[in-house]
């Protein structure tokens, strides 16, 4: 049966407009983005049987389009839609906190940072140029590979936040392992980074280490 001819209450972008997006299922909110199902099957089982192929939604998102079309009923306009759909939703976080509400809102900080580098295949290193209301004046991708010592380079980060104008910065780098515990190396590059920073009067106030579904903050453990 095509979802048009179920009862209008238990259609999801009915319920989604009468009850909130909140009160959707994962299956139920990717049924309303994929639109129509295929031979058989409405968008709400073909979405059921997507999130159950890959392991979850999560498992989804990740996978690459090759990977996606090889699904019956899937093909690249699909996969664009679901990507177009994940790409407003991390530059919601973004704007958010080009707004000013970065620091006042500690767990937009979070999310954000979250969403831009938990699924990374490889280490990332960035960093948050704040002004001196700790307003975000620009995010920045400095290093990516192997994240340690000898790879972050304090003299790169310390020109960035000169050339933006920054008077104090947040800094986070992902773990590809899913473990945010930081590593003596981490403790090792923050330092180093407060210390070269605190020469031109600009403050370090946190260094998130980000894994999967954790995010740790150096700061609040006094490590920074």
């Amino acid at each position: 049966m095509r979802i048009a001819d179920w009862p209008q209450t238990e259609r999801p972008r009915e319920r989604l407009l009468e009850q909130g997006a909140g009160t959707l299922s994962d299956a139920e909110l990717l049924a309303i983005l994929l639109r129509t199902g295929s031979r058989g099957r409405s968008a709400l089982d073909l979405a059921r049987g997507l999130i159950a192929d890959f392991n979850g939604l999560r498992g989804l998102l990740d996978s690459s389009l090759e990977e996606v079309c090889r699904c019956p009923g899937l093909g690249p306009a699909k996969f664009a839609q679901i990507h177009a759909a994940l790409e407003l939703a991390r530059r919601h976080l973004r704007e958010s906190m080009t707004r000013g509400e970065a620091l006042t809102s500690p767990q937009a900080t979070r999310n954000y940072l979250s969403a831009a580098l938990r699924d990374r295949p490889h280490e990332v290193f960035c960093a948050l140029m704040l002004d001196t209301r700790h307003r975000v004046i620009a995010f920045e991708e400095l290093f990516s590979g192997t994240i340690d010592s000898a790879h972050v380079h304090p003299r790169v980060v310390v020109e960035r936040a000169l050339h933006r104008r920054a008077a104090a910065m947040i800094v986070a780098h992902n773990h590809p392992s899913g473990v945010a515990e930081p590593s003596q190396a981490d403790l090792a590059i923050t330092r180093r980074l407060r210390d070269a920073l605190g020469l031109v009067d600009i403050r370090l106030l946190d260094h998130f280490i980000i894994g999967d579904g954790e995010v740790v903050s150096l700061a609040e453990r006094g490590l920074v």
